[in-house]
């Protein structure tokens, strides 16, 4: 299912420099830059909340208003987060148009119960895709139901949605079915005391004997 377009409301920013980023954060608000289509990149400054919500949803398309101009849609190309907090600190938006092709990472994500006696081997945690700027799928799923071991899923066999095409070669590894290791069996008890029994009666053994010299 493709997302939904998220309205954000920007101001031009004027200020520049580590200072002024300090303020717009503590202001709850991001430093950003929207550049793309051979425009001069935009300066620019977003509501704090309103942005980590709309960046939880991967390739969130924007619909950005500066300063209550017209909206113009935009892809988050870069963005950077504290190492610590997790707050976002800047991001970086290319601006696409409506029809446009764009190349994306979109999330695999596998569906289907695995047997219990096998292994879902995940070579590849995204998929690149050439899709319409504005039809950009939040995921695409990889069912395992049936699959038996030695069984492999190649790029070539995802289920794209209509209009979408890979933007790999179609024998990427998607993911593989090995078989689950069998747990070696735990030691019953009293096989450890007696091995330790024994060691220690040879070191007895040992220490009389030398004695004994």
């Amino acid at each position: 299912m493709a997302g939904n377009e998220i309205k954000i409301s920007a101001e031009a920013r004027t200020e520049f420099g580590k200072g002024a980023a300090r303020r717009i954060r503590r202001a709850d608000k991001v430093p950003a830059v929207i550049y793309g289509h051979g425009t001069d990149p935009v300066h620019i400054t977003l509501p704090g909340h309103e942005t980590l919500l709309a960046l939880r949803t991967a390739n969130a398309l924007l619909s950005i208003e500066v300063d209550g101009g017209a909206a113009q849609l935009a892809l988050p190309k870069q963005v950077q987060r504290d190492p610590i907090k997790g707050f976002v600190e800047h991001v970086d938006l290319v601006t696409v148009r409506r029809g446009e092709k764009v190349t994306v990472e979109v999330p695999i994500v596998v569906v289907g119960e695995e047997v219990p006696d096998q292994i879902t081997n995940v070579d590849a945690q995204v998929i690149a895709l050439e899709v319409e700027a504005t039809d950009i799928p939040q995921h695409i799923e990889v069912d395992i139901t049936g699959l038996e071991i030695g069984d492999q899923i190649l790029a070539q066999d995802l289920k794209l949605p209509e209009g979408a095409s890979l933007g790999v070669e179609p024998e990427q590894l998607i993911l593989s079915i090995t078989q689950a290791r069998e747990e070696e069996p735990e030691p019953e008890e009293g096989e450890g005391a007696e091995g330790e029994g024994a060691e220690e009666g040879a070191e007895d053994a040992e220490d009389d004997s030398d004695e004994e010299k």
